[in-house]
């Protein structure tokens, strides 16, 4: 093998956090300029589930406030949110790809099976869409859409989450070590 197949084959280098956040930062202004609103994932989710339900009984799902919210302008999975969060995956599945960072497996830590793992990824998630739901928004339309205008309750929020990350991390952390 020669030395320049080697170096061919080694992953790409994380980017500086710094630019990574400076770069985010424009992305999330340039949302506002050209969409007029900022980032967040879960209304995508939401707009997903009035679909299915307007797809099961179009009556139900047009009776439903929730739904029916979503239902106005047509069809919701063309709305800005569902495209945001494909967008999501496939640039994230073309970053890692080019980086050589692309791989498929199960990350968890040496005293944790494959089972209890993925159990616990999956009360986290369930967890975190409650939250969001109550909270009227995901951590990203939280943390970056609300906080970049300073909105208090977004601030409020963020800091539950951590306090929250912070007291729980002592519980689950033997699961890592």
């Amino acid at each position: 093998m020669k030395p320049a197949d080697t170096a061919a084959r080694l992953p790409a280098p994380y980017w500086n956090p710094y630019v990574a956040g400076f770069v985010l930062g424009l992305v999330l202004l340039a949302t506002y300029l050209v969409a007029g609103r900022g980032l967040g994932a879960s209304g995508a989710f939401s707009a997903l589930v009035a679909t299915i339900a307007n797809a099961v009984s179009p009556a139900a799902a047009q009776a439903n406030p929730v739904h029916a919210r979503y239902l106005e302008g047509g069809t919701p999975l063309l709305d800005f949110l569902p495209l945001l969060v494909l967008g999501t995956f496939v640039g994230g599945w073309i970053g890692a790809k080019s980086a050589g960072r692309l791989r498929f497996g199960l990350d968890r830590g040496p005293s944790i099976g494959a089972a209890p793992r993925l159990a616990l990824a999956f009360g986290g998630g369930a967890l975190v869409a409650v939250g969001a739901k109550i909270a009227l928004g995901c951590t990203s339309g939280q943390a970056l859409s609300g906080a970049a205008v300073l909105n208090a309750g977004s601030l409020a929020f963020m800091l539950a989450v951590f306090a929250a990350g912070y007291a729980v991390a002592y519980f689950v952390r033997r699961e890592w070590l």
